[in-house]
């Protein structure tokens, strides 16, 4: 055998003997799977927050992590197929946002593990067995928790003492809905108030629940957070402004956007925390193992512009217990 073909195979064995084990097998970037209803620019701080978590835990997009986007765009009806694709892209684990979310990915899939950010009783709705051992493929976080009805209806009754009776504008189309209203209409009258049920189920709907609702004579709002809900939030302060009717927002972000007030988990630490499920996913925990969290921070925000607006002046015992107050 000629010497230079020796050489030639000897160098080739000897690179291929001593070549790196990562440069054999490159490491796999993981994928993981969004699922939203609305598009991101609906509430664009819930999809930042989530990033944040993950960079706070060493994942950054685009280098070790690829995030698979996908929404409805505020129709319901498509979040099926926005599953689905998310299941044949083989993601390693969806994150999900809202009830309506949730049980999209659970019908689509039953061995990717589903990280939940927000939504109602996810026991009552069937996405999992119970909050300390949810089983199957579904974990992650809730935005329900003990008396949250009870302390919106006080501090409505604080703000607006002669308050006896008050709207639920809620979607009937959407599960966790159901079990937020009855527990709205359960802690009532201890409050000596009457609630009135508002439902919506399009955005046609909105001015019809309005005029319902001035001619009940509510005397004020409490707006339960649904996909619907999100992005009709202008049209919603519009609405309250118009009929100079106090409101008690799910989520501090439609107090921003010119709402009277909101009572809630402080949503941008709900998917921060997020991004723990997904690192212990990726590193092999199972989904039926990892309890599912209830919210640890609540925020209470007072718009005083959207009181002057209404014609409202805010108690100063309210605002004492505000934790942001925007002018």
């Amino acid at each position: 055998m000629p010497t230079i073909l020796c050489l030639s195979l000897l160098t080739l064995f000897i690179s291929v003997i001593f070549q790196p084990a990562d440069a054999q097998q490159p490491a796999k970037v993981p994928r993981i799977g969004w699922l939203a209803v609305n598009s991101q620019s609906t509430l664009p701080e819930r999809y930042e927050a989530f990033r944040r978590g993950l960079r706070e835990l060493g994942y950054i997009e685009g280098q070790n992590i690829v995030i698979e986007r996908r929404d409805a765009e505020g129709k319901l009806e498509r979040l099926a197929d926005a599953a689905a694709e998310l299941v044949r892209l083989k993601v390693e684990v969806i994150v999900t946002t809202g009830t309506t979310g949730s049980l999209a990915a659970k019908q689509a899939t039953s061995t990717i593990p589903i990280v939940m950010t927000t939504g109602g009783d996810p026991v009552a709705t069937g996405l999992i067995a119970s909050l300390a051992r949810p089983g199957g493929n579904i974990t992650g976080l809730t935005n329900i928790a003990w008396d949250l009805a009870g302390k919106r209806l006080e501090l409505l009754k604080e703000t607006v003492p002669k308050l006896t009776r008050v709207g639920v504008l809620w979607n009937p189309a959407d599960p966790g809905g159901t079990s937020s209203l009855k527990e709205t209409e359960a802690v009532a009258p201890a409050l000596g108030m009457q609630v009135q049920s508002l439902g919506v189920r399009s955005p046609k709907d909105f001015e019809t629940a309005f005029k319902a609702a001035t001619g009940g004579r509510t005397h004020a709002l409490i707006i339960l957070q649904t996909a619907l809900i999100n992005a009709q939030r202008t049209r919603i302060v519009e609405l309250a402004t118009k009929n100079r009717l106090p409101t008690m927002f799910g989520e501090g972000a439609h107090v921003e956007s010119g709402g009277l007030m909101s009572y809630a988990p402080n949503s941008a630490d709900l998917f921060r925390r997020a991004a723990t499920y997904v690192d212990k996913i990726l590193k092999g925990a199972k989904p039926a193992d990892l309890p599912v969290e209830q919210p640890t921070k609540f925020e209470f925000v007072i718009n005083l512009k959207a009181a002057k607006q209404i014609g409202l002046t805010i108690p100063q015992s309210v605002l004492y217990r505000a934790d942001k107050v925007i002018k």
